[in-house]
């Protein structure tokens, strides 16, 4: 049975996909893995190793050159451009950098992700309510991003993808800006989230986070899968968080 057989069961499939960009640079070499849905992923690998370019591929910015690549009920390759917002608010995005709108508040900017898609404002009110007390936030929702920790800020971060319920989220080095203590309260949440039932794919560098968390590991190395374990590595030796 392919991967893509089994597409019902799975949230992210990647299947023999080989993406070159221009000068011949191969970022992904015949790439192939499932993930399916309620996991909670991290994919690891060195700078140039091929993780953007898999995030990329997820969110229909770039399309595989050969091989497959499904995301929910999407065939990436041969979508309409017209179902890519569709896509996109299927899923929810953390970043590194935050990505806040500096002139609104929290609760503007987590209620602004629901006011794009056309949320009625009763909804917008009671989901953004529920999702800032999710996140430890329902006594910032007043503040402006400048007013809040790095770690408030990427907790605002995440109830803005949390809160059109999203199938599945993608946290890309969401605790890189982060100190250890801090970045551990938001591995937490995102474990929080992970087991209320929504998929996590989260792409890092921080070997120590991932040793700590005891979740499956796909590592990317000159564009290829080297691995693809349970439970993080030397996770026996080390705490969990």
């Amino acid at each position: 049975m392919s991967v893509l057989e089994t597409a019902s069961q799975s949230m992210v499939i990647f299947e023999n996909v080989i993406k070159v960009y221009e000068g011949g640079v191969k970022a992904l070499d015949n790439v192939s893995f499932r993930i399916d849905k309620g996991e909670f992923v991290f994919i690891i690998g060195p700078s140039g190793a091929g993780k953007s370019t898999i995030t990329k591929l997820m969110m229909h910015e770039e399309t595989p050159d050969s091989g497959a690549v499904r995301v929910g009920e999407f065939d990436i390759a041969t979508m309409h451009r017209r179902h890519v917002p569709t896509l996109r608010r299927s899923m929810g995005m953390v970043f590194q950098d935050f990505r806040l709108l500096s002139d609104k508040t929290v609760y503007e900017n987590v209620a602004f992700a629901m006011e794009i898609v056309g949320a009625s404002k009763k909804h917008i009110r009671r989901r953004v309510s529920a999702v800032l007390s999710q996140t430890g936030l329902s006594d910032k929702w007043k503040c402006y991003p400048d007013q809040l920790s790095g770690g408030e800020q990427q907790r605002v971060g995440i109830a803005r993808a949390l809160v059109n319920n999203p199938k599945f989220i993608v946290a890309d080095e969401p605790t890189g800006n982060l100190d250890a203590e801090t970045a551990g309260g938001i591995m937490r949440l995102l474990d929080e989230i992970n087991k209320c039932g929504t998929t996590v794919i989260m792409v890092t560098h921080s070997q120590q986070i991932v040793d700590k968390m005891h979740k499956r590991v796909i590592t990317i190395e000159k564009g290829i899968v080297s691995k693809d374990e349970q439970g993080g590595y030397n996770y026996d030796a080390v705490e969990s968080i």
